[in-house]
């Protein structure tokens, strides 16, 4: 929409690069061209604005197949106003002086006019192929269709229309239809996944078992070590124990041999010891017997006097040792007495 403004009485027009602006003023032309800016008077001026930048009209309209199927059919057609002077002698482009908006829908007539025209031949096109062809090949079908049509339609020439590019987004069945439709694509892509699934469950069984294959080898192999260990602690064991017997027997032998010569050593010592006791023992049994004999001949030949006084010395050295004597007078006296009267027994 064009920039208008006032001032003193008078418009300016200013217009954007992409909209082509036509100025009469009394049936005359007098500007002409895209992008202009300039000054007129709203009651002599006529103003027309034609866009002429790419614009796209999207459109959606229903069609039926050969087999009487209804889809609807998403387009986009791309188009510019080639000849804005054709466009605007033909729709009406003018503008209010004051606002500078379009006094009709130009714009809104072309699109109907292109979407009429895009309809009508893809209609031609999805009536001839069922449905599983138009969703298959149709979008490409009805976009050469599309296309060829717009281009060899002359309204559109004569109205300044130049058509850019058509585009096809979708075909699409009714959803009753669709959903039919999918059902059997997918039943076989869960018959695909669940093909999958079982692969992967058998593969992971078939790990499963490889993998416990190989524990069930590492514990046999691991059991095989073990008995060749406990067979070689066993060997090692006989074999520490056979030559710790022989270790004993030779320590047995050694300490049975020092244990013979100690015994015979202490039955020697012992024999001599006793040979030596019996020799002293009988020098000495000789010698008291000679004492003995020597004494009592001494006694035989000694006379009464002299063994009494022997006596009384072997008495006195028999006796214990006396540190003082305490003698009464009673007991003296009798001492004197048996001394007084064996002395006359004596002298008789």
């Amino acid at each position: 929409m064009a920039d208008i403004t006032r001032r003193l009485g008078r418009r300016h027009l200013r217009a954007a690069p992409t909209a082509h602006i036509r100025h009469h003023r009394s049936g005359k032309l007098v500007h002409d061209g895209p992008g202009l800016s300039f000054w007129f008077r709203a009651l002599t001026a006529a103003l027309s604005e034609v866009p002429v930048d790419d614009r796209e009209l999207a459109m959606t309209f229903h069609a039926r197949t050969a087999d009487f199927q209804d889809v609807a059919v998403q387009a986009t057609v791309t188009y510019r106003i080639g000849d804005p002077a054709l466009a605007a002698a033909r729709l009406d482009f003018s503008i209010d002086p004051d606002t500078g908006a379009w006094r009709g829908t130009p714009l809104e007539q072309l699109g109907t006019l292109l979407t009429e025209t895009a309809q009508e031949h893809a209609l031609a096109v999805l009536a001839r192929i069922p449905l599983s062809a138009a969703l298959t090949d149709g979008v490409s079908a009805v976009r050469e269709r599309v296309a060829a049509g717009l281009a060899a339609e002359p309204r559109l020439p004569a109205t300044g229309v130049e058509v850019v590019a058509v585009r096809v987004v979708a075909l699409r069945p009714e959803p009753e239809v669709e959903r039919a439709l999918r059902t059997p694509a997918r039943e076989q892509i869960q018959q695909e996944a669940d093909r999958a699934t079982y692969e992967r469950r058998a593969v992971a069984v078939e790990r499963e078992r490889a993998i416990a294959e190989n524990e069930l080898a590492s514990r046999i192999e691991l059991a095989r070590r073990e008995e060749q260990l406990v067979e070689q602690r066993g060997t090692n064991a006989r074999r520490e124990a056979e030559e710790q017997a022989a270790a004993d027997a030779v320590r047995a032998e050694a300490e049975a041999a020092r244990t013979v010569r100690l015994a015979q050593a202490e039955a020697d010592r012992t024999e001599r010891l006793a040979s030596a006791e019996a020799v002293k023992a009988r020098e000495v049994g000789e010698a008291r017997a000679q004492a003995r004999a020597a004494w009592l001949r001494v006694h035989a030949e000694a006379d009464a006097a002299t063994l009494h006084a022997l006596t009384a010395a072997r008495l006195a050295d028999n006796l214990p040792r006396i540190d003082s004597v305490t003698i009464s007078p009673d007991v003296l006296t009798g001492l004197l007495a048996k001394l007084g009267g064996a002395a006359p027994e004596a002298g008789a």
